[in-house]
Formats: structure tokens, sequence, C-alpha cells
């Protein structure tokens, strides 16, 4: 079993409030779980309303296909309109 982690951090320029924060993480979040069957939690800059980092993970025994997934879900997360991408960070245990 292999298991692909993707951080990655995004800036919210135009949210004012947690409140426009939160509605954009959760869809984002909601998305992302749907259409990639993936787990997905934010994990740091709660209290930050212009900063989200999500914690991304997916299980697989093949590493290749692990890869190729992780690689979709960041160009997804990259062509948000609402969010702009910052920095990502993959790891494979």
């Amino acid at each position: 079993m292999i298991v692909g982690t993707l951080e990655v951090e995004l800036l919210l320029r135009q949210a004012r409030s947690l409140k426009d924060k939160r509605q954009v993480t959760r869809s984002l979040k909601d998305r992302l779980s749907n259409e990639f069957n993936l787990a997905v939690a934010e994990i740091d800059y709660q209290n930050n309303p212009q900063r989200i980092a999500l914690g991304i993970a997916v299980v697989g025994t093949d590493k290749r296909l692990l890869v190729s997934v992780l690689e979709k879900v960041k160009l997804y997360i990259e062509r948000n309109p609402k969010a702009q991408f910052a920095l990502s960070h993959t790891e494979f245990y």
C-alpha cells in the first residue's frame, strides 16, 4: 500500500472575512473529494481569511497512478478562479 500526500497553499485576495474563506474552502474540498475520490482537510491558517492550506491524501498500490492523480488535483486547484495557487509539496509513504 502506498499513500500519496499533497499539501497546497492558496491565497484568497478577495476574502474579507472567515465566512468568505469558509465558503471557498468548503466548495473546493467538496469538489476535490467528489471529483477525485480522495481525502481533503484544511490543515493550517484556520484563522487567516486570506490563506488556505489543504492536505490531500490518496491511497493505492501503484505509485505512477498516485502521481498522476495528484498532478491532476494540483492542476485542478491551480485553475480555481477564486483562489491563487501559492505552493505545493508532494510526498509518498
